[in-house]
């Protein structure tokens, strides 16, 4: 192991056990990049960080790319980036690209309309996710395509409100990628209106959804609801998509992302796919 893989193994794992996160978030780490985003709704700056796979700077080769939101240095990028390279270095994980995308307004970004009073009290903003996609779609995939070698493969992660966000998305534009990972998803929200809704676009030619990777804790507000929209996602017989529906319902909403990210990785990323 050369000592540019070393180093970026140390620094990922540094990072991810949290208080010296805060230390390094304005220092360059080997192997994993930084950059900004100009959102043109919202106009506002948005912050990305990179991991890349053990070799990507001398391979020549393309790789997939997985998105993260929730996705900066002091939130969930460095335990999801550590576990994959270690993966990666072992070989039980195909190399990927991470993309993080650091929160800005979570709250507003990563739900989308609702009707219920309680939802709405969360934050001062809600019901923004519609516009968060547009610039995923519009602006931060276009920037990583074209800064970064990839392929067409694209993934999208995340956990809890970021889930719903992952869930939403699956549902409503389900051609923007091809790999959606949804970890204890917030399904309540809007009264639980995307746990058992129409899977319509998910049926079309240009859907071409690989894998849908569920699971969940021990929430009596999220459990029920994932277990129902796996059931739907079986029921409809989709053509090409893997289902892999994970129910942990011995972990807590603050382990379950730790707890699953492995099989999670395993199996949107097998070697040699």
């Amino acid at each position: 192991m050369g000592v540019k893989q070393v180093m970026v193994r140390m620094a990922l794992a540094v990072l991810a056990a949290g208080p010296c996160a805060q230390a390094l978030a304005d220092v360059p780490v080997p192997g994993v990049d930084t950059f900004t985003v100009h959102s043109t709704v919202p106009a506002e700056d948005r912050h990305m960080v990179v991991y890349t796979p053990p070799g990507y700077a001398t391979s020549g080769l393309s790789y997939p790319v997985l998105y993260m939101p929730d996705g900066g240095l002091q939130e969930d990028f460095p335990h999801v980036a550590e576990m994959a390279d270690k993966l990666i270095r072992a070989g039980e994980m195909a190399p990927v690209l991470i993309v993080g995308i650091e929160n800005t307004e979570r709250r507003r970004d990563m739900t989308g309309p609702t009707t219920v009073a309680s939802d709405k009290a969360i934050a001062p903003r809600v019901g923004g996710s519609a516009n968060f996609r547009a610039f995923i779609a519009g602006q931060l995939i276009p920037h990583v395509e074209s800064h970064y070698r990839t392929t067409k493969q694209r993934g999208l992660i995340g956990e809890s409100l970021a889930g719903l966000f992952v869930v939403e998305t699956l549902v409503r534009q389900p051609s923007l990628f091809d790999v959606y990972i949804a970890i204890s998803p917030s399904l309540w929200w809007n009264n639980a209106a995307l746990a058992a809704g129409p899977l319509d676009k998910l049926k079309t030619k240009q859907a071409a959804v690989r894998l849908v990777y569920l699971t969940s804790a021990d929430e009596d507000t999220i459990a029920p609801h994932v277990a129902t929209f796996a059931r739907a996602l079986k029921q409809a017989k989709l053509p090409g998509l893997r289902l892999v529906y994970e129910p942990r319902p011995a972990e807590h909403h603050d382990t379950i992302y730790r707890a699953s990210e492995e099989s999670a990785l395993k199996a949107a990323y097998p070697v040699g796919h």
